[in-house]
């Protein structure tokens, strides 16, 4: 079979065909490792993101490209292949049908990993399942860490190479997804975690209104750094590194020297409780910078102006994110009362209204479990539903809970959606990474029911706009879809992150 061919705006790539299910089998075209950048290496390492230039001939788009991420750091419980080389900024597309006719709605994938970690070539960001529904997927490479993001000179645009590493990729999708059948003007952006977050930050950035149409947000992780944070960080490094807080100062230490260092320039040594602390406080030290030129405020913030509200909006979180992070504590934990440790981590509000509003968590309600809940609250729950309350425009914001819990985990953990949003229980194509992690995260059964749901609105929202659940109406009534089995509507969601905003 003759492989399929298409025109960009920089040259021509050929990808492959692939036919996937046996009882109504479905073909779909994969593109895979598409620059949409020149490498970001020499002069352009610290630099914003520069158009790649043509070149001649057919290129070769069947192997994923090279990744930002460099090696396992093993801080996700996604599988996330690492492969080397230069030309990390690129993209994977998965199309139903390579045709400029089609006009299939687009939904665009940032992967997540806290900023610093991550890759677009994870076998569970295929999109088989979503092309056999009628949509083009688009995964996207960002550079991560201190690379991205970190301050390196007044004249650097305030450190946000990754975020315009995203509007540099938002504008390939503009400008080629209609020769791959897709509609550039039905494209949603999507993400999980620090890509969910990513989708928040351009929710409300005005710079980048015109590159999408809709959002859907798992778990968003909304750190930004104000330029203060983001410079005495970067003077920390380059201190430890023995050079001038300059790009010439950092371009002269090899990538993974300033990898081993970034994470000790931002927090130092600290003990586990304090790692926790940090989290309750979003410490996130390599993350969109409120630089004033492209983000002028946080998420919260702008999109309380009206930034982006035009667009819909899905946004959830899972009941139990890092409640493992707490969990591995338990034996110093379990030792103090409930009430010291939440006022040592944060707890700004009554520990008597925050203790009640946990009554209801499932299983053993020890310190650990509580805490692990808090913790969740303050980094996830509390600030989506907030962002949610604040936004104001005419586009409407539904909010789900993701409540089934694995048993593998015992909890409904960080990441445990996304293999359902993905519809890939089984571990993503001919993958044994994959498989190994969709044991490891979700157990030996989980429910394809579930699957279906998740995935199926999520296909619904990306080809309509729109979901099967009443929207945010009102500051009270908290109404969410409840991903369960079975699966329900809540009309009472995010109790105890509810209380964590009473504060104010």
């Amino acid at each position: 079979m003759e492989q399929p061919e298409v025109t960009t705006t920089t040259g021509r790539v050929r990808g492959h065909w692939r036919t996937l299910g046996a009882a109504s089998p479905s073909r779909s075209a994969v593109f895979l490792g598409i620059p949409y950048a020149e490498a970001p290496v020499g002069s352009l390492r610290f630099a914003a993101p520069v158009r790649r230039r043509s070149w001649d001939g057919v290129r070769d788009a069947t192997a994923y490209g090279p990744t930002p991420l460099r090696g396992d750091p093993g801080i996700t419980l996604i599988p996330e292949p690492s492969i080397p080389g230069d030309d990390t900024l690129n993209v994977n597309v998965f199309t139903p049908s390579p045709d400029p006719s089609a006009a299939l709605p687009v939904l665009v994938w940032i992967h997540g990993g806290g900023y610093v970690s991550g890759s677009s070539a994870g076998p569970w960001f295929d999109g088989r399942a979503f092309t056999r529904d009628g949509v083009v997927l688009v995964s996207v490479s960002y550079r991560l860490g201190f690379e991205g993001f970190g301050w390196v000179g007044d004249d650097d645009g305030g450190g946000n190479r990754a975020v315009r590493d995203w509007l540099l990729a938002l504008e390939w999708v503009q400008e080629n997804i209609r020769a791959f059948g897709g509609d550039p003007a039905r494209v949603t952006i999507a993400g999980q975690s620090a890509g969910a977050g990513a989708c928040l930050t351009l929710l409300g950035m005005p710079a980048a209104q015109h590159l999408f149409h809709a959002v859907w947000a798992s778990s968003p992780a909304q750190s930004t750094v104000m330029p203060a944070q983001a410079r005495a960080t970067s003077v920390r490094l380059a201190k430890l590194l023995g050079v001038d807080a300059s790009a010439a100062g950092f371009g002269s230490v090899p990538e993974d020297r300033i990898r081993a260092l970034q994470s000790k320039a931002a927090h130092g040594r600290r003990s586990p409780l304090s790692v926790l602390r940090g989290m309750v406080g979003g410490d996130l030290p390599y993350a969109p910078v409120v630089d004033g030129e492209l983000i002028h405020s946080p998420a919260r913030q702008a999109v309380a102006s009206g930034v982006g509200g035009g667009k819909p909006l899905v946004l959830g979180c899972a009941d139990d994110e890092f409640v493992l992070h707490a969990d591995r504590l338990e034996g110093l934990l379990n030792r103090l009362p409930p009430g010291v440790l939440l006022t040592s981590l944060g707890l700004r509000g009554s520990v008597r209204d925050y203790l009640g509003a946990t009554r209801g968590l499932p299983g053993p309600r020890t310190p650990v479990r509580v805490l692990g809940r808090f913790v969740t609250d303050s980094v996830f729950r509390a600030p989506a539903l907030d962002l949610a309350r604040r936004r104001t425009g005419p586009a409407p914001t539904w909010l789900y809970r993701f409540s089934w819990s694995s048993p593998a985990r015992g909890f409904a953990v960080h990441c445990i959606d996304v293999p359902f949003f993905f519809d890939c229980l089984d571990g993503g194509e001919s993958s044994d990474a994959g498989r190994a992690a969709i044991g490891s995260l979700l157990g030996d059964d989980p429910p394809q029911r579930l699957a279906d749901a998740v995935h199926g609105d999520a296909v619904h929202f990306v080809r309509e706009g729109s979901v099967g659940w009443s929207p945010m109406a009102d500051q009270d009534a908290v109404i969410a879809r409840n991903y369960g089995v079975p699966l329900s509507t809540d009309l009472d969601a995010y109790t105890s992150a509810r209380v964590l905003l009473r504060r104010g």
